[in-house]
């Protein structure tokens, strides 16, 4: 199946109808009203899930197990928090007890417990060949460089850069002191501004790059100059 982000029927969504009354048609049995909800918050919730297990297939099943809890367990909603953090923490613990199966199975350390960017398609029509194709490796270098962040960082650092949420959100969602998640969100960003600043310093000696084709042509010509005196 496609990736669940940037779905284009997004806009299916009756202007005005908040989240409080989706989950309130849903649990009456309102079917049309639980696949509103999902385009609605698809996007976001796959990037959390996609940060967390960084793995995309992975992240596609955390989050339609994710879904089908929220769909039985949705009566149940008493808006103490928002759908969005509620969702978010759904496909969080989904994400979480994968990590924990996947450790298991491999016998390694068990995770640590959780208690202790513009949308690339708005502008890629507008784009020439050689800017989209600019922006695809920015965006597959910045992935790599999020994926390699320690897991508590990353998942933060997602959740409060790209996908924009509060730090009262965040720290909701994940269990945790606002404080945490402002030491977490500084650090994680402390590391990538390293790590891409380490990319720039390699590509650097790459610049203007003087050698093969260009290198023999220059040679060639020059010879040719000089031979012809």
């Amino acid at each position: 199946m496609s990736a669940p982000a940037d779905n284009p029927k997004q806009s299916a969504t009756p202007a005005g109808e908040d989240d409080q009354g989706l989950a309130q048609a849903i649990a009456r049995g309102d079917g049309a009203a639980f696949e509103r909800l999902m385009r609605r918050h698809n996007r976001h919730l796959y990037r959390v899930a996609r940060a967390t297990l960084r793995d995309a297939t992975e992240a596609e099943d955390a989050l339609q197990e994710a879904y089908i809890a929220a769909y039985r367990s949705i009566a149940a909603f008493r808006g103490d928090s928002s759908v969005r953090t509620w969702l978010t923490r759904l496909v969080l613990n989904e994400c979480f007890a994968r990590l924990r199966r996947s450790a298991r199975r491999d016998n390694v350390v068990p995770i640590v417990a959780w208690n202790d960017e513009v949308d690339a398609s708005v502008t890629a029509e507008s784009e020439a060949p050689d800017q989209m194709a600019l922006r695809a490796e920015m965006r597959q270098l910045l992935e790599r460089r999020i994926d390699a962040l320690p897991e508590s960082f990353r998942v933060v650092f997602v959740l409060r850069s790209v996908e924009e949420m509060t730090v009262e959100e965040v720290a909701e969602a994940l269990g945790i002191p606002e404080a945490t998640v402002r030491s977490r969100h500084f650090r994680a960003k402390s590391l990538l501004r390293e790590a891409l600043a380490q990319e720039i310093d390699l590509a650097e000696r790459d610049v203007f790059e003087f050698g093969g084709e260009r290198c023999d042509r220059i040679v060639a010509e020059v010879t040719r100059r000089v031979e012809g005196d």
